[in-house]
């Protein structure tokens, strides 16, 4: 029996009332259920993941209603690793993105993200590890993201690789934003692992 696969029309449909929900969830989470849950998030990652000396790694600058990286990023700085934060063009019509190290001052950008305004600057391809943050995510590796398309558009080389697809892409979220299935897109670059307050989930493609 052949069955109809949904049309981009239907799918970004579908993707944003998933967003709407989620994100409705993560606004619910206290100040204090945050902390508690993103430290747990950042020890599953260093347990997991053995994070090392030379490592370069990317995080990001959470929103208030995101899972916090501050202390995976703390963690990840007390083991020798070099952190690195994206960064936006600042040309709105623009969607990529570069990777600063963090460190010296800071501002916001267009969509209101923290950003280091000095600093080197990597490739997204030299990264070791990139800690992403998602709304939703799959066992599949499917990253339900914001909608910009950021993320994918600054790894999409990992799709052409036949062998290791490197960097490791590793979503950082709370359990409840597991989803059954998400339904993927021709342009989405699945992640490798998501790690939890629960523990470390390995997708299908790592």
């Amino acid at each position: 029996m052949r069955v109809a696969l949904p049309d981009s029309a239907a799918r970004g449909a579908g993707r944003r009332t998933l967003r709407a929900r989620l994100n409705a969830q993560r606004r619910l989470v206290t100040a204090s259920e945050r902390a508690h849950l993103s430290l747990a998030v950042a020890r599953n990652a260093d347990r997991a993941l053995r994070l090392q000396s030379h490592w370069r790694i990317a995080l990001y600058a959470a929103l208030p209603w995101e899972l916090d990286a501050t202390p995976l990023a703390a963690l990840a700085a007390s083991r020798g690793c070099r952190i690195y934060l994206p960064c936006i063009d600042r040309q709105h019509t623009s969607r990529r993105m570069r990777f600063v190290e963090m460190r010296g001052p800071w501002r916001h950008n267009r969509l209101g993200i923290a950003e280091p305004v000095t600093g080197a600057t990597l490739g997204a391809r030299w990264l070791d590890l990139v800690f992403l943050p998602l709304v939703g995510f799959d066992r599949h590796g499917v990253r339900l993201g914001t909608g910009g398309g950021y993320y994918d558009r600054a790894f999409a080389f990992r799709m052409w690789r036949r062998a290791w697809h490197a960097p490791r892409l590793v979503g950082l979220a709370y359990a409840f934003q597991e989803l059954e299935s998400i339904a993927a897109a021709a342009h989405d670059v699945r992640m490798d692992a998501v790690v939890t307050e629960k523990g470390i989930w390995r997708c299908a493609t790592g």
